[in-house]
């Protein structure tokens, strides 16, 4: 899990840079086509040697794929872009849900050799897509260097746009804190492995729904006003998921997920907004960059619940949100301008 966070963390900011200069739709389609040959290969994996760089292989296609995607989603989705791209990033955490218990089953249906015939699902969208992705817009950057790209897509907006990056880094921490450390503190309460997963699915599902409602909100409210609410009430929901049991627990993370993964689709958009000419880039720093960034946090949580307990840790952990409303409270007025 950490390379495959560190190699988001890595190589999508620099996919993301590319993409912006070169309108092609080869970063989209070669990534897909990466991830669905290498990921399904894993199953067929001799040791953990060849696991490890198969799954790489993987990482990195989905890096590959996700900043230049991004970057179109705005272009094309006219004055509704928080909804659109919420609907997009609705059908990555819709899949990120159902795909565990999809895979489970095939492999204890079919066996773990037998994970390549999924190859076929995804060659099947990539085929589709093929067919349907336009060639993305020229942003007229192409003899900028990386620095210079930088300034000509931040300009005077660079302070706005990390304040936005900062909010979204400390939302992965708490985020991926609970969705890597929620099974393990699960099962030493005893709640079996098939609890666990519909948990963990629910509280995903969630952020899916919450997503979308986020999206359409900000498009008519504007996203200031989203983040204080979501980011406001996501540590009595982390709390609350903490302190209950037996039954209860399922609404506790669905309550949880609802708020934690809210502001995922909309702090992109938002950034997009705010930095138009560098649509990859900003959507690689806000997703890859600031994902990569929480998941590398993940080890020192992990040590620290070694030393302290789990339940320990994530209590400290659910205050992280009440940190960003003060770096919200600072963020420019977005979104509203286009329905007045």
């Amino acid at each position: 899990m950490g390379i495959m966070r560190f190699l988001a963390f890595i190589v999508q900011p620099s996919i993301g840079y590319v993409a912006d200069r070169y309108p092609t739709r080869s970063f989209a389609l070669g990534g897909l086509l990466l991830t669905v040959l290498f990921i399904p290969l894993s199953g067929l994996s001799p040791s953990f040697l060849v696991l490890t760089l198969l799954l790489a292989f993987g990482s990195v296609g989905s890096s590959m794929f996700h900043p230049s995607v991004t970057g179109m989603v705005p272009v094309y989705a006219g004055r509704n872009s928080g909804f659109s791209m919420s609907i997009f990033n609705a059908g990555g955490t819709f899949a990120f849900s159902v795909g565990p218990l999809f895979i489970t089953w095939f492999v204890a249906q079919y066996g773990l050799s037998a994970m390549p015939a999924t190859m076929l699902i995804g060659l099947g969208a990539l085929i589709y897509l093929y067919r349907v992705i336009p060639t993305p817009e020229n942003q007229e950057l192409k003899t900028s260097g990386f620095i210079n790209s930088l300034k000509d897509t931040l300009g005077e907006v660079w302070k706005a746009v990390f304040l936005i990056w900062c909010v979204m880094v400390l939302r992965a921490v708490v985020g991926q804190s609970f969705m890597t450390f929620m099974p393990v503190l699960l099962a030493q309460k005893g709640y079996p492995l098939v609890a666990v997963g519909g948990v963990i699915s629910l509280f995903v599902v969630a952020g899916t729904l919450s997503g979308l409602t986020a999206g359409y909100l900000a498009d008519k409210i504007g996203f200031k006003p989203i983040f204080y609410w979501t980011h406001g009430l996501m540590t009595p929901a982390l709390l609350l998921f903490l302190n209950l049991s037996g039954n209860w627990i399922y609404l506790g993370a669905f309550t949880a997920g609802l708020f934690v993964l809210a502001t995922l689709p909309i702090g992109v958009v938002m950034a997009q907004e705010l930095a138009p000419r560098g649509r990859s880039m900003v959507a690689s720093l806000m997703m890859g960059f600031a994902y990569g960034l929480g998941g590398v946090i993940s080890p020192v949580i992990g040590k620290l619940s070694d030393l302290f307990s789990i339940q320990t840790v994530l209590l400290y952990v659910t205050f992280i949100p009440l940190l960003t409303l003060v770096i919200i409270f600072f963020f420019p007025d977005v979104g509203k301008e286009k329905h007045h």
